[in-house]
């Protein structure tokens, strides 16, 4: 479902559903992977669905974001308003706080203790017990075998011959390492460059909230390569604590899966294909270098 959002109509919708908001400025901020992003005044933010998959997203997070967010020491995008659907726009929407920063695929994190810091203590807050009616998802969280097709033929597909041999063997020793035993844990599930903002080369907060489920924490942890500069994981994982060397294999292979995805996503933005991100790419080519590095293949 794409879907072109214009200030015009989403002036009325808030009219309709949210007076005391629609005179507020508007204006567009950001297309992301699922939703436009409208900046609402010096504070809030209006996010509107454009894919088929994204109602159900907002409405996640419109269900737990809010009950989380108190618990994190980094700013995160809580809903305060629901949209309902209408006969002018057929698909829920959110009004949230407004999250400050330029996303970390346009500007990388650069004081890699700090953030390496800052980070932790968000991963600790965040990954507590769920609860049993905390969504799961079928690619975030799980043991790595349950994705590791998509894995395996993206290696060679995206990378030349020397460099996919390398992550092939991170990503081998990951699927092999003994499973998470331990209680499903509350992920964010997408922890990527552009799901977080940078302000002075420091982390300024955590958006996009789209892919929150429990599982595995690992999959969170992959962000010690993905969104730190090289050499920070150790300090991470120091700062984080309680992760075992399984944890961190697995972590590994999540940092692997999640910077091909970035880099085929960047690979689609050069092609200037539907859905690609030029400045994803870069992106991950810097997490696979850094993972690599870390696991001693390169």
């Amino acid at each position: 479902m794409e879907r072109v959002m214009d200030g015009v109509l989403l002036r009325t919708l808030l009219r309709e559903q949210h007076p005391d908001l629609a005179d507020l400025p508007l204006r567009p901020a950001a297309k992301g992977w699922d939703n436009e992003l409208w900046r609402l005044g010096d504070t809030l933010a209006v996010r509107v669905p454009c894919t088929e998959r994204a109602p159900s997203l907002l409405r996640k997070e419109y269900r737990w974001v809010p009950e989380l967010a108190p618990r994190l020491p980094l700013p995160v995008p809580v809903p305060l308003r629901l949209g309902e659907p209408s006969a002018r726009f057929p698909q829920p929407w959110t009004v949230t706080t407004w999250v400050d920063g330029e996303p970390a695929d346009r500007a990388p994190v650069t004081r890699g203790d700090d953030a390496a810091e800052a980070l932790a203590g968000f991963l600790r807050a965040l990954h507590g017990p769920a609860p049993s009616e905390a969504p799961s998802n079928p690619e975030r969280g799980v043991p790595l075998a349950v994705v590791a097709d998509g894995v395996e033929q993206g290696l060679p597909a995206l990378l030349p011959p020397s460099l996919a041999e390398a992550a092939l063997a991170v990503w081998e020793d990951a699927v092999t390492a003994p499973a998470w035993a331990g209680p499903r844990t509350w992920l964010h599930g997408d922890l990527h460059p552009a799901n977080v903002t940078v302000d002075g080369g420091m982390l300024a907060g955590v958006i996009d909230f789209g892919e929150l489920c429990a599982g595995d924490p690992a999959t969170d942890l992959a962000a010690a390569w993905t969104l730190l500069p090289a050499g920070s994981a150790a300090r991470f994982f120091e700062a984080y604590g309680g992760a075992d060397d399984a944890t961190i294999r697995r972590a590994r292979g999540w940092a692997v899966r999640a910077s091909l995805g970035l880099i085929g996503v960047g690979r689609a933005g050069d092609q200037g294909l539907p859905g690609g991100k030029p400045t994803w790419g870069p992106a991950g080519r810097n997490a696979l270098d850094r993972v690599l590095a870390d696991a001693g293949v390169v």
